[in-house]
């Protein structure tokens, strides 16, 4: 649960962020950062929404109309630009956010690997001779650090896709397909916890289609042999987790089943380095060298 002194720490973190930066302002669109410093959760669509935040200056968002009842209830002072229906009036509501804000002529932060071109190209014709540019490495250290309830919200988040797939395990059997067991699994997530809006959609892939990293669940039926895998992720709290395991159908392959010894044995090499100080590129050599002996 966000209080507002959390929601306050996190916006004058930010506020110092950006000094140190160089840069006068940040934006964010929809996503984890915007919910991480307001508590509010919106979905990339068709209509824009920007939070824009400066030191000194209340943060402006621009949004909706339709969008308004979800900023009644804030523990923080905001500024807000809703804009009607018509596409031709959102415009207004980002120039009157900008003048708000002074960010015209100054150097705006944004995310860009979570910046849409929508949402940026309202705001270079709003705050006309501002620059923005790419500051994911600034703003990525505000969420670098978890504080202790973020921690127990990432714990309970890969608890619950455990319960979920251990209830899903009994379910299995040969003939039904990948989309039916992720489909099964889905269900199992929601019912252990998960919230609905999941990390990403579960990945279950069986035989050939478990090479192929990222697969979609397909039509195709398990059958003995296959070596089955779960890709999946539960959320909660808004903080989300994500994990791989693999299983097999009947007998194994005996090559599939040396790979699967190589790969628990570089795992265990790695975690056996890893300490503090350590470089992460030396725990990555430890886990190569077992795959490449």
């Amino acid at each position: 649960m966000l209080t507002p002194d959390m929601l306050q720490s996190r916006q004058t973190r930010l506020y110092e962020l950006i000094e140190k930066s160089g840069f006068e302002a940040a934006a964010f669109n929809p996503g984890p950062t915007l919910t991480y410093l307001t508590g509010l959760h919106f979905h990339l669509m068709e209509r824009p929404i920007v939070l824009l935040m400066a030191p000194g200056k209340t943060p402006c968002l621009v949004l909706p109309k339709l969008e308004t009842a979800k900023i009644e209830a804030l523990p923080f002072p905001i500024q807000a630009f809703p804009y009607p229906e018509n596409p031709l009036d959102w415009n207004h509501s980002f120039e009157k956010a900008a003048a708000a804000l002074g960010i015209k002529g100054s150097g705006v932060g944004i995310e860009a690997n979570h910046m849409r071109v929508l949402e940026l190209r309202f705001l270079e014709q709003a705050a006309d001779g501002s620059r923005f540019f790419p500051a994911d490495g600034v703003l990525g250290g505000l969420r670098l650090h978890k504080d202790p309830a973020e921690a127990e919200a990432m714990r309970s988040a890969a608890r619950v896709a455990q319960e979920a797939l251990q209830a899903t395990l009994p379910h299995i059997r040969y003939g039904m397909t990948e989309k039916e067991l992720a489909g099964e699994l889905v269900v199992q997530l929601l019912r252990h916890g998960s919230n609905p809006r999941m990390p990403f959609s579960p990945a279950v892939s069986a035989g050939p289609n478990s090479a192929n990293p990222h697969a979609s669940p397909t039509e195709r039926p398990l059958a003995p042999g296959d070596l089955l895998l779960f890709d999946w992720g539960a959320s909660v709290n808004d903080y989300v987790s994500d994990i791989t395991r693999t299983f097999a159908l009947g007998e194994v392959d005996p090559e599939l089943a040396h790979i699967a010894e190589v790969v628990a044995a570089a795992n265990k090499a790695a975690r056996k380095s890893a300490g503090p100080g350590v470089p992460m590129s030396a725990v990555d050599r430890a886990a190569r060298e077992v795959i490449t002996a």
